[in-house]
């Protein structure tokens, strides 16, 4: 009894208990009903690895992205918006010559941190989701630069602290097959102190448990099956949704922040849907933070914003998107574009009523952020305070960008008319892929593949880089074969040609048939143009899926096709010839393509990879760097007549009464005549965003 009096006083007079065994502490005064508390969402979405205002791959400054330039974006928002959360939404580690150096060519250590988690962590990120690139150097690698054990058999996180993001990273819906168990914490809950403002006008200090999710597209088991098959399985985006909004919430979570790394299908949902975000919205979250697409949502608010992306402009008035404002069904919605070229703002209004904070529409806005929102003219200055955190591996990106691969060009390889029939950036990429698949077929001593040698082979690839981007998103590979730049080829170059390091060469045998539903599914990149209408018609309506506009090449040209750009989806090709004869709906083929392609991705008929034949361990990419090689050996050289003007498709020809533009990137009309394009009649104006408006003459 005299002990616990003795103790029973230690604490009174502690302050921690009263004789009535009630806190001294003074209770935390109760919220006003009515009471509101401003919160603005910061989202950056797809930087893949954009850390500075720099292209590795044309070695030169760009001012239109970078992630030293969303920073002043942020400090701006900060600024306005005091009671302010930094989210990212995915798709951070990959996607320039720089995540290819650290990833690959000079991986690294655990001792070491990402150039873009260095960055991030100097802007003091709040949390950050996963998208579908995070997984393509593999699962070893993303453990090591998370620093996070996924509890995967054969996946060991090196002992140690390892560099890492200094926030939580989070993943909803990606499980171990053999644990059961998310990779990632499915979620985060951020307790934040805010001020609020009182019915009576005065200030306080609320706290705001801020919910965090992450989805990624299910489809990473396809496009990654080399690095993810039987290690882990995906959860539909719903699904997990609706097993941890339910969770946050009794946890306190007064606003649950779902950050998808997909963009809004409204067409019935599936567990499988590549762009399930839409459906989100019906799970009980407050607030959507959407990627992937590279798009930009809510249309820009600055001067002189470009127009919504034609994707958005067609969904049904039942789908209640509103991409003026930025709400769907209700739930307010950014996607902040790519690479850095945006920051998302949701300034979230909440009101205390009946015990509990709830958030108030018509007092929320959303804004895509872009460079010029200060004046609509004026780009905003890159933050000064980040290249000095990279600056030695931007120094080693650029020497490793240089290193010379032993053979010249005679010929600019570019992709700026990529989309009316120039493909001197496309055929030396098909003509690499299929003298991979040809040469492994003839020197297989497998029975089925030994089987197919006289069947014939072609091979697809796209324009990666085609403006997706931007204006500045276009390969051009300069010449490299006058006395003036005899440096020829780079390591740099073949990323240009083909983007994605992280695909594989496979092939699939096909039949006529296929190959028809193939080449109508890359013609949907194309708008439909009435011949008859006298207004400015778009070729291209968008070009969020350039990637999946695949042009196709056999040796000697031997295949060749046409599109009728007037006619309906699904009925565009004609006259598609093989060694001059029809293609018949039986005939067999063999078609060089990457594991994106072939197990799926694009959702061409057919090809789900039930039809591939090569599984290659090699990249795409290094597949283009060894065929370069291999010509170098040979003392041969990249040129025009060889490489660079096999053009195996055309429009059918139709005369316009209006103009019908391609939009690219300005100056290079006269690269489109050096390359043979003769229906590239004038160049306009600048758009908005930067592209130059050129005219397309169908009848030619």
């Amino acid at each position: 009894m005299k002990t616990n009096w003795v103790m029973l006083a230690a604490l009174t007079s502690a302050g921690l208990v009263a004789c009535n065994g009630s806190s001294n502490t003074p209770a935390a005064p109760a919220i006003p009903e009515g009471t509101t508390v401003t919160v603005a969402l910061l989202e950056t979405t797809d930087i893949h690895s954009n850390v500075l205002s720099y292209n590795y791959y044309a070695l030169a400054e760009d001012t239109s992205l970078g992630l030293e330039r969303t920073s002043t974006l942020i400090q701006a928002a900060r600024t306005e918006n005091p009671n302010n959360v930094l989210l990212d939404d995915g798709d951070v580690i990959q996607g320039t010559l720089l995540a290819d150096l650290q990833a690959v060519a000079a991986p690294v250590p655990c001792s070491g941190t990402l150039a873009v988690h260095k960055a991030m962590n100097a802007l003091k990120y709040d949390a950050g989701g996963m998208g579908n690139h995070e997984f393509n150097y593999g699962l070893p690698y993303l453990s090591q630069i998370t620093n996070t054990d996924f509890g995967i058999p054969g996946v060991a996180k090196p002992t140690g602290t390892c560099g890492a993001p200094a926030f939580p990273s989070v993943l909803s819906n990606v499980v171990g097959v053999s644990s059961g168990k998310p990779i990632f914490q499915p979620y985060t809950l951020l307790p934040r102190d805010f001020t609020a403002t009182a019915p009576d006008g005065s200030k306080l200090t609320v706290k705001i448990n801020v919910g965090v999710l992450s989805f990624v597209p299910p489809q990473i088991l396809e496009w990654d099956q080399k690095v993810l098959a039987g290690k882990v399985s995906v959860t539909g985006v719903q699904e997990a949704a609706k097993q941890y909004v339910p969770e946050l919430r009794s946890k306190g979570a007064d606003l649950v922040v779902a950050l998808s790394h997909g963009g809004l299908d409204t067409t019935p949902y599936s567990p499988k849907m590549e762009n399930g975000s839409y459906h989100l919205t019906s799970t009980g979250i407050d607030a959507l933070m959407i990627g992937h697409s590279h798009l930009i949502f809510p249309k820009g608010k600055e001067e002189g914003a470009a127009a919504l992306d034609a994707s958005f402009a067609a969904f049904p008035a039942s789908a209640k998107i509103d991409a003026e404002n930025g709400f769907v069904n209700g739930v307010p919605t950014v996607m902040a574009q790519s690479w850095g070229r945006r920051l998302g703002i949701i300034k979230l209004t909440m009101a205390y009523q009946g015990g509990k904070w709830v958030v108030q529409p018509a007092k929320t806005t959303v804004e895509s952020r872009g460079f010029k929102y200060t004046d609509g003219k004026t780009l905003v200055n890159a933050d000064p305070a980040i290249a000095p955190l990279v600056a030695t591996e931007h120094a080693a990106t650029i020497a490793y960008a240089k290193q010379p691969l032993g053979i010249s060009t005679d010929f600019e390889m570019s992709a700026y008319f990529a989309l009316v029939g120039d493909v001197s950036a496309i055929q030396l990429v098909n003509q690499a892929q299929l003298d991979y698949v040809k040469n492994f077929i003839a020197t297989s001593t497998d029975a089925t593949l030994s089987s197919y040698k006289n069947i014939p082979i072609i091979s697809c690839s796209a324009p990666f880089k085609a403006g997706r981007n931007g204006p500045s998103d276009f390969t051009d590979v300069a010449a490299g074969a006058s006395p003036a730049a005899p440096v020829g080829l780079q390591v740099r170059n073949p990323g240009d040609l083909y983007l994605y390091s992280n695909n594989n060469l496979q092939a699939v045998k096909i039949k006529g048939s296929d190959l028809k539903a193939w080449l109508e599914t890359s013609a949907r990149q194309f708008n439909q143009i009435d011949p008859a209408s006298g207004a400015e018609q778009d070729l291209v309506p968008s070009y969020a899926t350039i990637y999946n506009y695949d042009v196709f090449y056999a040796e000697n040209n031997a295949l060749t096709y046409q599109i009728d750009v007037t006619k309906k989806l699904g009925s565009r090709i004609v006259n598609l010839t093989y060694k001059g004869a029809p293609v018949a709906d039986g005939d067999d083929f063999i078609v060089a393509t990457n594991d994106y392609r072939a197990g799926g991705g694009g959702a061409v008929p057919g090809i789900d990879g039930s039809k591939t034949i090569i599984k290659s361990p090699d990249a795409n990419q290094a597949v283009v760097s060894n065929y370069l090689a291999s010509l170098s050996t040979k003392g041969g050289k990249v040129t025009l007549a060889a490489n660079g003007s096999a053009r195996s498709w055309s429009f059918v020809k139709t005369a316009t009464a209006g103009p019908v533009i391609l939009r690219s990137a300005p100056g290079h009309l006269a690269l489109a005549q050096a390359s043979g394009i003769a229906n590239v009649a004038s160049e306009g104006g600048l758009d908005a965003s930067g592209f130059a408006k050129y005219r397309i003459d169908l009848s030619k």
